[in-house]
């Protein structure tokens, strides 16, 4: 009897009649993607070389890494920054003390957007999301005492990226760092901006200017730094599914590197300083999938596509972070259950950094004991849970196997559409990315409101709460200090060269010439963040949606 034949047998047997007694608890068992979750997987025939292959080889499907955890543990990047560049100093340095192993750095809207502190615009903004980031003087307490040689760090940034970088860089030069060991990523990823979050400044075409450029300077002047972190985190906190995340992440990421082949750039070259960031969801065995199924599309996309030839070009790194908007105000503590499952899911898919969310993020910023309790969320899956003994220790589940081609083949098809509209620019001006997310989550919350999708404590299982735990305050008054140090930076620096250097930014940008090397000189003269980010407005123009 084949299994097949068996399988029916089982059917008719064995599950009409427990059915009869006890029927199923839904109708339809589904991922938050709509894919239907089977009764039972069976084993199925496939090329197990061209479509699973081995830890560390082509397609990568099973980690990028042939040891992967055995060897080295991910990077636990816990993102902080807040109110004034000496208050996250101090909170990096209590991450450090604490074991975290990677820096990340959240910087306020005002800096995002390329604003000072004292334009109008901060007001009420000043700190409040993220550090308060003016000019290199504000870098330079950012970093106090840590040597950014020893240490690896994120940047959380965009439309400033080249700006930030330029200072990290500058701090970095006066700690007498070779650059050639500098190591870490900023974001750096703009598309998703115009789909997902808003920070944008410039149009696409100057902006994606700005992006190869950072490609071009990096590849010489710091070949161990990651010049983007192609995002799908923010695509999935706006409402995609998974499939939507990933199929967008990687639509976006195609168009990067087509933009740097036609600047000129070796795919084999600049390839390999490519890295992603996504979101860990609830839904556990789609989140495990979803990440596996990543690494073989990008694979077959970087050999196939632009026939990349070196394997570190095909790998696709990424940084998970835990998901913000699963979080809920109401009964905090689940939370920490919720980021638990999600960081499991991220380990057991193979990421190289994480962030673990902290357990009032849905109230505020993360107080030090919440920011610790997420830390030790990692350390615990780390160095108890036993997950790590493994490569891949969930490859060869029948269900996993199965979402993860399953997965594999509807961004397949979402990417097929990317194309045929003309590319992730035009499918972002014909407005197509974003008519879809918008459809998912309004699905998302009928699903919640309808009861079709429990969150417990929200929905289901809530409880009347008086207490309201600890939460962080960010001072009212860090807006008049960021202003005032302001002040006393542009007294002390000296204007002649600031002018000069920002005349030579515009004309750089003007030319379409690399403006990273004006943009450091600029930083390294003490230019303001938003002197800069003025001057090449005054170029290029600003984007209106």
């Amino acid at each position: 009897m084949s299994l097949s034949d068996r399988l029916k047998e089982w059917e008719s047997s064995k599950v009409t009649p427990a059915l009869k007694k006890i029927p199923e608890r839904k109708k339809t068992f589904q991922t938050d993607s709509g894919i239907e979750i089977e009764r039972l997987y069976l084993p199925f025939e496939d090329d197990y070389e061209r479509q699973r292959g081995f830890p560390g080889s082509f397609p990568f499907t099973r980690g990028v890494y042939p040891a992967m955890y055995r060897n080295r543990l991910w990077t636990m990047r816990q993102y902080a920054g807040y109110g004034t560049a000496e208050e996250s100093n101090a909170r990096y340095r209590y991450l450090i003390a604490h074991g975290t192993t990677g820096l990340s750095v959240a910087f306020d809207l005002p800096t995002q957007i390329g604003y000072d502190s004292d334009h109008a615009l901060a007001e009420g903004e000043v700190g409040k999301v993220g550090v308060a980031i003016d000019s290199l003087a504000d870098m330079e307490t950012l970093f106090d005492g840590i040597r950014l040689q020893e240490v690896t760090t994120s940047m959380t940034i965009n439309a400033t990226a080249a700006i930030l970088l330029c200072m990290y860089v500058g701090v970095a030069k006066k700690q007498g760092a070779d650059l050639k060991k500098l190591s870490g990523t900023i974001q750096n990823d703009i598309l998703k901006e115009y789909i997902a979050r808003g920070t944008h400044i410039y149009p696409p075409s100057a902006s994606m200017q700005l992006v190869t450029d950072i490609f071009e300077w990096c590849g010489d002047h710091l070949p161990k730094w990651n010049t983007i972190s192609i995002s799908g985190y923010h695509i999935r906190e706006a409402g995609a599914t998974a499939v939507q995340e990933l199929a967008f992440t990687l639509t976006n990421a195609i168009a990067y590197v087509q933009a740097a082949i036609d600047r000129g750039l070796d795919v084999d070259r600049f390839g390999g300083q490519l890295s992603f960031f996504f979101n860990a969801h609830n839904n556990f065995l789609e989140e495990i999938a979803k990440f596996r199924a990543a690494r073989r599309l990008w694979a077959r996309i970087m050999k196939e596509r632009f026939h990349a030839k070196e394997e570190e070009a095909m790998k696709l790194r990424f940084h998970a972070q835990t998901g913000g908007a699963t979080l809920t105000a109401q009964q905090i503590d689940n939370n920490v259950v919720r980021v638990t499952i999600q960081a499991l899911a991220a380990v057991l898919g193979g990421c190289q950094s994480l962030h673990t969310n902290s357990r009032d993020e849905a109230l505020a910023l993360p107080t030090e004991e919440a920011a610790r309790l997420a830390l030790r969320t990692q350390q615990i899956i780390a160095y108890e849970s036993g997950v790590t003994d493994s490569v891949d220790p969930l490859g060869g589940s029948y269900c996993i196997e199965k979402l993860t081609d399953e997965i594999e083949e509807r961004v397949w098809d979402y990417i097929q559409k990317v194309d045929e509209l003309g590319g992730a620019v035009a499918a972002i001006e014909k407005k197509f990315y974003q008519s879809e997310i918008t459809e998912s989550a309004y699905a998302y919350q009928m699903a919640i409101e309808r009861k079709e999708k429990i969150i417990v404590g929200v929905n289901e299982f809530s409880v009347e709460e008086e207490v309201t735990p600890p939460l962080l305050r960010i001072d009212e008054n860090i807006r008049a200090k960021q202003i005032e140090r302001l002040r006393s930076v542009k007294a002390k620096r000296n204007d002649s060269v600031v002018r000069r250097t920002l005349a030579q930014l515009a004309q750089d940008a003007a030319a379409s010439k690399n403006v990273l090397p004006s943009i450091l000189a600029a930083v390294e003269a003490y230019a303001t963040l938003g002197e800069i980010s003025d001057t090449l407005r005054s170029v290029w123009g600003e984007y209106r949606d």
